[in-house]
């Protein structure tokens, strides 16, 4: 079984297997398993040594359950499984058969795709600028622990979260040595829960409500988050040190400040940019001298080249890129597009229309775009091209104008070479 051989489901009408009930693992990584009546393949078995490292010492199997964070397949013994058990997909319905797919042409549409030449140049180009623990990837770009994988492989350690899911999955996945929930909650247990287990959880506050909730859900250590113009969360920058001071009276590690500068990311200008980031993290700056620590964190994909006033950038959109990002000027490409199946065509050539809408694209920066012609609008399940020429059956490609949430409305990322399919990589940390 090679990288390419990846599955798909079709109806039991298509093909039927029969080979005895087995299991392996293939070259790819991939658990294959047949039974009398189907096939599945599942994402690659990662383990330490795929990773390079020695084994993780066990969880002890007397840890207290924890019912609000794990969902677990009962083991075959009595009591509950050791915390982040990573499970193989269950046995397959039967009936259910999967055959190979290998090129986009055999994909079910809407599919996500990723153009992995593009992909790979975007995290060198970024990771040249930003090298180790000066990037810190920011998980809710692309909710996928097999993207996280390839970033630690480069050295990136360290990743920032907006949601305790995402924490969650990125612990259980057995990434979580330098874990930051850079949004505020109210409620830290399932993050407490994280740091029972090992990992290293530091969360954001900006008042006194979330200095109390990590201090009584068990996380042991914060940035104070200051407002740098953003109208967003963070604290105001003359407040930070007092918060930090009534975070270390709560037994709270204080471990510096962050700031997000969000509404300076797509300015056009470069050298405006930089004068506006410069004045923006002004306040930082100011608030980190109150607060203390080692680490400022801030910046994104828009702000990493010109921002110089942090000691780590959370960014993740550079990675996949969108239209809106694409107007900026920077030094990333376009990877990400949502292959699209034209199901009708006017009788007249003046538009035709394809069968991704609203559902698979976010729009909130706007239509997609498509190589070829424009897009007029899109509906729940459609959308509606013009300027261009198109037969009943075209596969067409649209580029989101938004990377983040477009991400989050799918279930995995197909990775193409040109119109070959290489992997496929589960978008595993959505939801909250």
């Amino acid at each position: 079984m090679t990288a390419k051989e990846l599955a798909r489901p079709v109806t039991p009408a298509l093909a039927r297997l029969t080979q005895p009930s087995r299991s392996s693992v293939s070259s790819a990584g991939h658990v294959v398993s047949t039974t009398r009546s189907s096939l599945w393949i599942s994402s690659p078995v990662v383990t330490d040594e795929s990773l390079g490292r020695a084994p993780a010492t066990s969880l002890p199997s007397t840890a207290p359950p924890n019912p609000t964070t794990r969902r677990r397949t009962q083991a075959a013994t009595s009591g509950p499984a050791p915390p982040f058990e990573q499970t193989q997909p269950e046995e397959p319905v039967p009936d259910t058969v999967v055959v190979v797919v290998t090129h986009i042409s055999e994909l079910a549409t809407p599919a996500l795709l990723v153009d992995l030449a593009v992909f790979e140049a975007n995290a060198a180009t970024m990771t040249a600028a930003r090298p180790g623990l000066t990037l810190r990837p920011h998980i809710k770009a692309f909710k996928s622990t097999a993207v996280a994988r390839r970033l630690a492989s480069a050295g990136h350690l360290a990743f920032c979260c907006a949601t305790v899911r995402e924490m969650e999955g990125m612990a259980a996945a057995g990434l979580g040595e330098d874990l930051l929930l850079a949004n505020e909650v109210l409620d830290a247990t399932r993050l407490g829960a994280l740091v029972d287990h090992g990992a290293r959880v530091t969360v954001a506050v900006d008042s006194p409500q979330t200095i109390a909730a990590a201090a009584s859900g068990g996380v042991g250590e914060v940035l104070i988050d200051v407002n740098v113009g953003l109208p967003r969360c963070g604290c105001h920058p003359d407040d930070a040190g007092a918060l930090a001071e009534a975070a270390r009276s709560a037994g709270l590690v204080v471990r510096g400040v962050m700031g997000y500068e969000g509404h300076l990311m797509t300015n056009p200008n470069r050298a405006e940019r930089a004068q506006q980031v410069a004045a923006s993290m002004a306040h930082l700056t100011a608030a980190h001298a109150m607060v203390g620590g080692d680490v400022v964190s801030g910046g994104g994909t828009g702000t990493f080249d010109v921002n110089d006033a942090v000691t780590e950038i959370q960014a993740g959109s550079y990675l996949f890129m969108d239209t809106h990002y694409a107007g900026v000027g920077l030094p990333f490409d376009e990877a990400l597009s949502v292959l699209a199946t034209v199901i009708s065509v006017d009788s007249t050539g003046r538009w035709a229309v394809a069968d991704a809408g609203l559902k698979a694209l976010a729009m909130d920066h706007g239509n997609p775009a498509i190589a070829e012609g424009d897009v007029a609008f899109c509906s729940d399940e459609h959308t509606t091209l013009t300027g261009g020429s198109w037969r009943v059956g075209d596969r067409v490609r649209l580029r989101p104008a938004h990377v983040d949430p477009t991400i989050a409305k799918h279930t995995e990322l197909v990775v193409v070479a040109g119109d070959d399919v290489v992997d496929r990589w589960p978008i595993d940390l959505r939801h909250w």
